[in-house]
Protein backbone atom coordinates (compact mmCIF):
# COMPACT_ATOMS: atom_id res chain seq x y z
CA UNK A 1 0.00 0.00 0.00
CA UNK A 2 1.54 3.35 -1.00
CA UNK A 3 0.71 7.00 0.02
CA UNK A 4 -3.60 6.59 -0.25
CA UNK A 5 -5.82 4.40 2.04
CA UNK A 6 -8.95 5.56 1.07
CA UNK A 7 -10.47 7.18 -2.31
CA UNK A 8 -13.72 9.33 -1.99
CA UNK A 9 -15.40 9.79 -5.21
CA UNK A 10 -17.39 12.69 -6.65
CA UNK A 11 -19.41 12.47 -10.13
CA UNK A 12 -21.63 14.20 -12.32
CA UNK A 13 -25.13 12.99 -12.23
CA UNK A 14 -25.44 13.13 -15.85
CA UNK A 15 -22.32 11.75 -17.57
CA UNK A 16 -21.15 8.64 -17.65
CA UNK A 17 -18.68 7.97 -15.27
CA UNK A 18 -18.89 4.07 -15.14
CA UNK A 19 -14.88 3.15 -16.95
CA UNK A 20 -13.77 5.96 -15.37
CA UNK A 21 -14.79 4.14 -11.87
CA UNK A 22 -13.82 1.28 -13.05
CA UNK A 23 -10.22 2.40 -13.58
CA UNK A 24 -10.06 3.81 -10.32
CA UNK A 25 -11.87 0.59 -8.93
CA UNK A 26 -9.23 -1.95 -10.95
CA UNK A 27 -6.50 0.26 -9.33
CA UNK A 28 -7.24 0.07 -5.80
CA UNK A 29 -8.12 -3.36 -5.97
CA UNK A 30 -4.67 -4.23 -6.75
CA UNK A 31 -3.29 -1.93 -4.11
CA UNK A 32 -5.66 -2.65 -0.85
CA UNK A 33 -7.20 0.68 -0.96
CA UNK A 34 -10.73 1.54 0.03
CA UNK A 35 -13.25 3.22 -2.64
CA UNK A 36 -16.15 5.33 -0.98
CA UNK A 37 -18.84 7.71 -3.47
CA UNK A 38 -21.94 9.02 -2.39
CA UNK A 39 -25.08 7.34 -1.29
CA UNK A 40 -27.41 8.13 -4.59
CA UNK A 41 -24.38 8.49 -7.03
CA UNK A 42 -22.70 5.21 -6.88
CA UNK A 43 -25.43 2.88 -5.60
CA UNK A 44 -26.54 2.34 -9.40
CA UNK A 45 -22.79 2.00 -10.67
CA UNK A 46 -22.32 -1.80 -10.19
CA UNK A 47 -19.14 -1.11 -9.05
CA UNK A 48 -16.95 -2.13 -5.95
CA UNK A 49 -17.59 1.39 -4.58
CA UNK A 50 -18.49 1.78 -0.79
CA UNK A 51 -22.06 4.39 -0.56
CA UNK A 52 -21.42 6.86 2.74
CA UNK A 53 -23.11 9.75 3.29
CA UNK A 54 -21.36 13.41 2.94
CA UNK A 55 -19.36 13.51 6.43
CA UNK A 56 -18.18 10.19 6.47
CA UNK A 57 -16.67 10.65 2.79
CA UNK A 58 -15.10 14.01 4.51
CA UNK A 59 -14.01 12.74 7.20
CA UNK A 60 -12.51 9.03 5.97
CA UNK A 61 -10.62 9.53 2.40
CA UNK A 62 -7.04 10.80 1.95
CA UNK A 63 -8.03 11.85 -1.43
CA UNK A 64 -11.12 13.17 -3.51
CA UNK A 65 -11.55 11.85 -7.48
CA UNK A 66 -13.73 14.49 -8.92
CA UNK A 67 -15.50 12.90 -12.22
CA UNK A 68 -17.09 15.36 -14.90
CA UNK A 69 -16.55 19.21 -15.01
CA UNK A 70 -15.49 22.28 -12.96
CA UNK A 71 -19.22 21.91 -11.61
CA UNK A 72 -18.56 18.77 -10.01
CA UNK A 73 -14.80 20.01 -8.82
CA UNK A 74 -16.22 22.73 -7.00
CA UNK A 75 -18.85 20.33 -5.31
CA UNK A 76 -16.13 17.98 -4.37
CA UNK A 77 -14.17 20.97 -3.40
CA UNK A 78 -16.94 21.86 -0.69
CA UNK A 79 -17.80 18.28 0.45
CA UNK A 80 -13.92 18.10 1.56
CA UNK A 81 -13.44 21.92 3.02
CA UNK A 82 -13.80 20.55 6.66
CA UNK A 83 -10.71 18.74 6.37
CA UNK A 84 -8.93 20.51 3.28
CA UNK A 85 -9.16 16.95 1.66
CA UNK A 86 -6.97 17.04 -1.32
CA UNK A 87 -8.90 16.79 -4.81
CA UNK A 88 -8.04 15.54 -7.90
CA UNK A 89 -10.58 16.50 -11.11
CA UNK A 90 -10.86 14.23 -14.19
CA UNK A 91 -12.31 16.00 -17.24
CA UNK A 92 -15.38 13.96 -19.01
CA UNK A 93 -16.91 16.71 -20.90
CA UNK A 94 -15.32 20.31 -22.02
CA UNK A 95 -11.88 21.28 -20.54
CA UNK A 96 -12.57 23.23 -17.67
CA UNK A 97 -10.21 25.27 -15.73
CA UNK A 98 -9.99 23.40 -12.87
CA UNK A 99 -9.84 19.36 -13.97
CA UNK A 100 -6.29 17.90 -14.32
CA UNK A 101 -6.33 15.34 -16.46
CA UNK A 102 -8.29 13.60 -18.94
CA UNK A 103 -10.26 9.44 -18.53
CA UNK A 104 -7.32 7.75 -20.60
CA UNK A 105 -4.44 9.67 -18.50
CA UNK A 106 -6.14 8.14 -14.80
CA UNK A 107 -4.54 5.38 -14.05
CA UNK A 108 -0.72 7.12 -14.61
CA UNK A 109 -2.71 9.69 -12.61
CA UNK A 110 -3.46 7.99 -9.18
CA UNK A 111 -0.48 5.74 -9.42
CA UNK A 112 1.48 9.06 -9.09
CA UNK A 113 -0.51 10.30 -6.08
CA UNK A 114 -0.31 6.97 -4.61
CA UNK A 115 3.69 7.02 -5.19
CA UNK A 116 3.91 10.88 -3.86
CA UNK A 117 4.61 12.42 -7.05
CA UNK A 118 2.21 15.12 -7.26
CA UNK A 119 1.65 18.66 -5.71
CA UNK A 120 -0.87 20.31 -3.86
CA UNK A 121 -2.16 23.83 -4.79
CA UNK A 122 -4.12 25.99 -2.22
CA UNK A 123 -7.62 27.65 -3.40
CA UNK A 124 -8.71 30.87 -1.36
CA UNK A 125 -12.03 30.57 -0.82
CA UNK A 126 -14.92 33.36 0.14
CA UNK A 127 -17.30 33.11 3.46
CA UNK A 128 -20.37 34.94 3.23
CA UNK A 129 -22.75 35.72 6.17
CA UNK A 130 -26.24 36.92 6.01
CA UNK A 131 -27.99 36.78 9.66
CA UNK A 132 -25.48 34.56 11.42
CA UNK A 133 -25.21 32.04 8.95
CA UNK A 134 -22.06 31.18 7.34
CA UNK A 135 -21.66 29.95 3.38
CA UNK A 136 -18.36 29.22 2.16
CA UNK A 137 -17.95 29.29 -1.58
CA UNK A 138 -15.07 28.36 -3.65
CA UNK A 139 -15.85 30.22 -6.94
CA UNK A 140 -18.33 33.31 -6.31
CA UNK A 141 -21.10 34.35 -3.96
CA UNK A 142 -23.49 36.41 -6.32
CA UNK A 143 -26.12 39.12 -5.69
CA UNK A 144 -28.89 38.78 -9.01
CA UNK A 145 -31.94 40.35 -9.63
CA UNK A 146 -34.89 37.83 -10.38
CA UNK A 147 -35.98 37.70 -14.19
CA UNK A 148 -39.51 39.02 -13.91
CA UNK A 149 -39.49 40.94 -10.92
CA UNK A 150 -39.72 45.11 -11.13
CA UNK A 151 -35.90 46.29 -9.79
CA UNK A 152 -32.31 46.27 -10.36
CA UNK A 153 -29.50 45.02 -7.73
CA UNK A 154 -28.98 48.15 -6.13
CA UNK A 155 -25.72 47.60 -3.33
CA UNK A 156 -24.07 50.06 -1.61
CA UNK A 157 -20.53 48.35 -0.89
CA UNK A 158 -18.53 48.79 2.23
CA UNK A 159 -14.84 48.15 3.12
CA UNK A 160 -13.52 47.96 6.44
CA UNK A 161 -16.43 49.36 7.61
CA UNK A 162 -16.69 52.84 5.08
CA UNK A 163 -19.09 53.27 2.06
CA UNK A 164 -17.68 53.27 -0.91
CA UNK A 165 -19.42 52.96 -4.20
CA UNK A 166 -23.05 51.84 -5.15
CA UNK A 167 -23.90 49.41 -7.68
CA UNK A 168 -26.98 49.47 -9.98
CA UNK A 169 -26.72 46.65 -12.00
CA UNK A 170 -28.30 43.21 -13.08
CA UNK A 171 -26.17 41.57 -10.41
CA UNK A 172 -23.08 42.20 -8.37
CA UNK A 173 -20.35 39.58 -8.61
CA UNK A 174 -17.56 38.90 -5.70
CA UNK A 175 -15.43 36.16 -6.96
CA UNK A 176 -11.99 34.05 -5.88
CA UNK A 177 -9.46 34.33 -8.00
CA UNK A 178 -10.34 30.85 -8.97
CA UNK A 179 -14.05 32.50 -9.67
CA UNK A 180 -12.24 35.16 -12.50
CA UNK A 181 -12.72 32.30 -15.01
CA UNK A 182 -16.02 32.23 -14.59
CA UNK A 183 -18.96 34.27 -13.87
CA UNK A 184 -17.10 37.18 -13.11
CA UNK A 185 -14.96 36.96 -16.61
CA UNK A 186 -18.16 36.88 -18.61
CA UNK A 187 -19.09 40.01 -16.84
CA UNK A 188 -15.97 41.49 -18.05
CA UNK A 189 -13.29 40.92 -14.70
CA UNK A 190 -10.36 40.14 -15.10
CA UNK A 191 -8.36 37.07 -15.18
CA UNK A 192 -6.72 36.57 -11.63
CA UNK A 193 -3.64 33.77 -10.91
CA UNK A 194 -4.95 31.25 -8.76
CA UNK A 195 -1.91 32.17 -6.12
CA UNK A 196 -3.49 35.65 -5.94
CA UNK A 197 -5.13 36.33 -2.60
CA UNK A 198 -8.15 38.77 -2.41
CA UNK A 199 -11.98 39.26 -3.89
CA UNK A 200 -13.21 40.62 -7.13
CA UNK A 201 -15.83 42.74 -7.15
CA UNK A 202 -17.52 42.75 -10.57
CA UNK A 203 -21.29 44.64 -11.69
CA UNK A 204 -23.20 42.54 -14.25
CA UNK A 205 -24.72 44.96 -16.42
CA UNK A 206 -24.16 47.59 -14.81
CA UNK A 207 -26.60 50.96 -14.91
CA UNK A 208 -24.64 53.24 -12.26
CA UNK A 209 -22.23 55.51 -13.89
CA UNK A 210 -19.16 53.64 -11.75
CA UNK A 211 -18.86 50.50 -13.90
CA UNK A 212 -15.43 49.13 -12.74
CA UNK A 213 -14.37 46.56 -11.16
CA UNK A 214 -12.82 46.30 -7.48
CA UNK A 215 -10.22 44.01 -6.58
CA UNK A 216 -9.54 44.01 -2.52
CA UNK A 217 -6.79 42.27 -0.68
CA UNK A 218 -7.07 38.73 1.38
CA UNK A 219 -7.74 40.83 4.91
CA UNK A 220 -10.11 43.11 3.46
CA UNK A 221 -13.81 43.13 4.58
CA UNK A 222 -16.20 43.57 2.30
CA UNK A 223 -20.09 44.50 3.31
CA UNK A 224 -22.83 44.54 0.41
CA UNK A 225 -26.13 46.42 2.05
CA UNK A 226 -29.48 45.63 -0.15
CA UNK A 227 -30.24 49.63 -0.97
CA UNK A 228 -34.41 50.58 -0.52
CA UNK A 229 -34.37 51.34 -4.36
CA UNK A 230 -33.17 47.27 -4.95
CA UNK A 231 -35.68 44.44 -5.96
CA UNK A 232 -35.94 41.13 -4.55
CA UNK A 233 -32.87 39.45 -5.39
CA UNK A 234 -31.30 35.73 -5.25
CA UNK A 235 -27.85 35.15 -3.65
CA UNK A 236 -25.89 32.59 -5.28
CA UNK A 237 -22.68 30.50 -4.13
CA UNK A 238 -20.99 28.72 -6.22
CA UNK A 239 -24.28 28.92 -8.63
CA UNK A 240 -26.53 27.29 -6.33
CA UNK A 241 -29.80 29.86 -5.01
CA UNK A 242 -29.06 29.45 -0.89
CA UNK A 243 -31.36 32.22 -0.38
CA UNK A 244 -33.38 35.69 -1.58
CA UNK A 245 -32.77 38.98 -0.10
CA UNK A 246 -34.74 41.59 0.12
CA UNK A 247 -34.30 46.10 0.61
CA UNK A 248 -32.22 45.83 4.01
CA UNK A 249 -30.84 43.10 3.86
CA UNK A 250 -26.71 42.77 4.64
CA UNK A 251 -24.17 40.52 3.87
CA UNK A 252 -20.70 40.81 5.10
CA UNK A 253 -18.15 38.76 3.22
CA UNK A 254 -14.26 37.87 3.99
CA UNK A 255 -11.59 35.82 2.07
CA UNK A 256 -10.65 32.68 3.39
CA UNK A 257 -6.93 31.43 2.79
CA UNK A 258 -6.22 27.82 2.10
CA UNK A 259 -9.64 27.05 2.22
CA UNK A 260 -9.38 24.03 -0.21
CA UNK A 261 -6.53 22.15 -1.53
CA UNK A 262 -6.36 20.79 -6.08
CA UNK A 263 -3.53 17.93 -6.88
CA UNK A 264 -1.39 19.34 -9.55
CA UNK A 265 0.59 16.63 -11.50
CA UNK A 266 2.82 19.15 -13.30
CA UNK A 267 1.39 18.44 -16.80
CA UNK A 268 -0.16 22.14 -17.35
CA UNK A 269 0.21 25.48 -15.72
CA UNK A 270 -3.13 27.72 -15.35
CA UNK A 271 -2.09 29.67 -18.52
CA UNK A 272 -2.42 26.43 -20.81
CA UNK A 273 -5.24 25.50 -19.48
CA UNK A 274 -7.15 28.99 -19.58
CA UNK A 275 -5.14 29.83 -23.23
CA UNK A 276 -6.92 26.09 -24.03
CA UNK A 277 -10.27 26.81 -22.37
CA UNK A 278 -10.59 30.60 -23.77
CA UNK A 279 -9.17 29.32 -27.40
CA UNK A 280 -6.68 32.01 -27.50
CA UNK A 281 -4.15 32.02 -29.90
CA UNK A 282 -0.70 30.68 -29.34
CA UNK A 283 2.47 32.60 -30.28
CA UNK A 284 3.20 30.43 -33.26
CA UNK A 285 -0.89 30.38 -34.63
CA UNK A 286 -0.18 34.60 -34.79
CA UNK A 287 3.10 34.73 -36.56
Amino acid sequence: MGLIGTVGLVVHPLRRCTPAVETINRWAAARGVTVLGLSGEVDTMGCAVEPVDADALAERTDVMISLGGDGTMLRALRLGYPRRVPVLGVNLGRLGFLAEVDVPELPEAVQAIDENRFAVESRSGVVSTMDGEETVSFNDIVLARIPGNRGMTAIQVYVEGHPFVRYSADAVVVATPTGSTAYSFSAGGPIVSPRAEGMLVVPVAPHSAFNRALFLSSGEKLRLDVLPSSGELAIEADGRVIRHAHPGTVVDIAMLPDAARVIRLGRTTFYQRAQRRLRLPSPLETD
